[in-house]
């Protein structure tokens, strides 16, 4: 009977020995991953910096272009310092990226697709706002912490 309940704890002691260091492995992998990423954006970065100076021209698109790069490197920096990402990060993400899509369309895009880029744009920026305020007391909801 002893033995039995020797060899149960030590199976059980192994298996959460095994998740601690399956999570650990991922925790792992995803940090060289985000060092991968953060090398690839900042190489990005020096290669659009040069591209500008051998033009001798800046462009609006080049600077979103550019706050899209910063915008990843800040997103780099939260998941490092939170081991987690707000939603936000990556909406904003996307709403420089749809602007960006559109001023290098220029005048000669299709004004349906302009009209469906613009309502992404607006989707999104309303989709920011709301998962700001879902937990707002102005509007007497409350956050997931003080409900019973």
């Amino acid at each position: 009977m002893m033995g039995q309940i020797r060899h149960q704890l030590k199976n059980g002691y192994r298996l959460q020995k095994r998740k601690i260091n399956m999570k650990d492995f991922i925790k792992n992998l995803q940090l060289g991953l985000l060092i991968i990423i953060l090398i690839s954006t900042v190489v990005a970065v020096f290669i659009e910096i040069y591209n500008m100076y051998e033009l001798k021209t800046v462009t609006l698109a080049d600077l979103l272009l550019m706050f899209l790069y910063l915008e990843v490197m800040a997103m780099v920096r939260v998941f490092w310092e939170q081991q987690s990402i707000s939603i936000t990060l990556p909406l904003l993400i996307a709403i420089t990226a749809l602007s960006r899509f559109i001023i290098l369309q220029g005048k000669e895009m299709d004004p349906s697709a302009l009209v469906y880029e613009s309502t992404a744009i607006l989707l999104i920026a309303i989709s920011i706002v709301v998962m700001r305020l879902r937990h707002s007391k102005k509007f007497g909801l409350q956050s997931k912490e003080t409900k019973d």
